[in-house]
């Protein structure tokens, strides 16, 4: 696998988390938040780059994989979110603008997908564009 294609996968398991954080921050994952997440990543992802996984599959789907993964095993909104951090320091050269406006419209429609933004959806959103600033 070439080197860009690895980190472009890692770059989308650690959005997965990373969007993870933003439905299950408030401690309850709604299906409203999913649905917009995987609208999301069928409307826009997808368009980003032509990087495959290594079953063929266009690696954008590694987004709700992970996110799948994450509530499979009941992680903690905190601790996908410093991954997510940890990730996104030591790889800043792959989040374009692009990337960083994507990220943040598609967290932003998470959190409006059940009852408006809550105190904690809008804690995390700041965070997020605290940390591409």
């Amino acid at each position: 696998m070439l080197n860009s294609q690895k980190f472009g996968i890692e770059l989308y398991e650690n959005l997965g988390k990373l969007f993870y954080a933003m439905a299950s921050t408030d401690g309850t994952v709604h299906i409203k938040e999913v649905d917009h997440l995987r609208s999301y990543i069928r409307s826009y992802w997808l368009d980003i780059d032509t990087i495959e996984d290594e079953y063929g599959s266009d690696a954008a789907f590694r987004i709700e994989t992970t996110f799948d993964w994450c509530l499979e095993y009941e992680k903690e909104a905190k601790d996908c979110f410093i991954q997510f951090k940890e990730f996104y320091e030591e790889h800043v050269k792959m989040f374009t603008p692009d990337i960083k406006r994507l990220t943040l419209d598609t967290a932003t429609a998470m959190a409006n997908a059940f009852a408006g933004k809550n105190k904690a959806e809008l804690i995390l959103l700041s965070k997020i564009e605290i940390l591409f600033r």
